[in-house]
């Protein structure tokens, strides 16, 4: 069987080669770390803005498959470093011969495809942000008043903290605020007729006023941030609310959300397309030069040529030869056949 792709490799081509893979491997392992650092960093902001997202949202299975992706890159640098070092010796190589082949395979099936599964993630799970923070971010707007509720009390607190952070206003923008009541019940005064009126004006039967929260004030607005009555154009001099306020953050928690998210997302996926070349690489590497030393007996510096290459015979004859192996493997062997099926030569001597 002709081994596929076959490169013949003599002595200064074979160090070369060995010194090269030392050098991609370092790379591959710095690769590895890299990713290992974002997707803990989208993890830890995740857990700061999960509240914010649909409860359906398939977002944060990107990191978490990016960290066991980084973490097996980091693994497979590591063991080209150990192998590409130790076949410049040929005192060293010995161990690594029984060891090198097993952890090619898992490298290329385990390492390449989660680096897969994880490169597929980063393309496709940032387009279902835009949903998932329009339905989160509207639950969060409606708890804000419910800081006596059970399962909502730090609604308030996280809101607030967000658009303090993120220097953000409502989900599209401080109008937003307009259509919930984000005052609580307990302190509103029910003798009197204003909050009376309010809450009868719609079929809702909630609180509704044309004001924000502090956490939307700008502090770098040069007057008194106006918090109330923001649609009545006579209620603030020289105030007009058909202009831009800059008084309120101007834009609205979901764009920016969304634009953080899928930048840190897009970095992520640019790393892990980098980290799945590098491990290509290394991984074909470590191919030829485990099959070049298998050659000499496993000494770099052998005398003459001998040949690298991927798989030893074409795939049609591997498979013809895995086919055959496993139907000689499920024959059975001649002692375990019945006793009743005796040759007709013995049955005649017996007779």
């Amino acid at each position: 069987m002709a081994p596929v792709l076959p490169l013949v490799l003599p002595l200064q081509p074979r160090i070369r080669l060995a010194q090269g893979l030392w050098l991609l491997s370092w790379l591959l392992v710095l690769a590895g770390g890299l990713i290992l650092l974002c997707s803990g960093h989208l993890l830890v902001q995740l857990r700061h803005l999960g509240t914010f997202l649909a409860p359906s949202c398939q977002f944060p299975a990107l990191p978490q498959a990016a960290l066991v992706a980084g973490a097996v890159a980091l693994g497979t640098g590591l063991v080209g470093v150990g192998a590409s070092r130790a076949s410049l010796n040929a005192a060293l190589y010995p161990p690594w011969r029984g060891v090198l082949g097993p952890m090619l395979v898992a490298g290329t099936a385990g390492g390449g495809g989660l680096l897969v599964i994880a490169l597929g993630l980063a393309l496709a799970l940032p387009g279902s942000l835009d949903e998932a923070l329009e339905e989160g971010l509207g639950t969060a707007l409606a708890h804000y008043k419910d800081t006596e509720v059970p399962g909502h009390c730090q609604a308030k607190r996280l809101v607030d903290e967000l658009q303090l952070r993120y220097q953000c206003c409502g989900r599209h923008g401080y109008k937003d605020w307009f259509g919930v009541q984000w005052v609580s019940s307990r302190y509103l005064d029910p003798s009197d007729q204003d909050v009376v009126d309010r809450i009868q004006s719609n079929v809702e039967g909630l609180y509704l006023t044309d004001g924000v929260p502090f956490s939307c004030c700008n502090p770098h607005s040069p007057r008194p941030c106006l918090q109330n009555r923001l649609s009545d154009s006579y209620a603030h001099p020289l105030f007009d609310p058909r202009q831009p306020n800059q008084n309120l953050w101007a834009q609205g928690c979901h764009e920016v959300l969304l634009e953080h998210l899928q930048d840190l997302a897009g970095t992520l996926g640019s790393m892990l397309a980098v980290t799945f070349l590098l491990q290509a690489l290394v991984l074909l590497g470590l191919r030829y030069l485990q099959t070049a030393l298998e050659g000499l007996g496993g000494v770099i510096d052998g005398e003459g040529e001998t040949q690298g290459y991927l798989f030893p015979g074409g795939l049609k004859d591997m498979l013809k030869t895995a086919w055959l192996q496993g139907g000689v493997a499920c024959r059975p062997a001649p002692e375990e056949a019945p006793p009743g099926e005796a040759p007709p030569k013995e049955d005649l001597s017996e007779a």
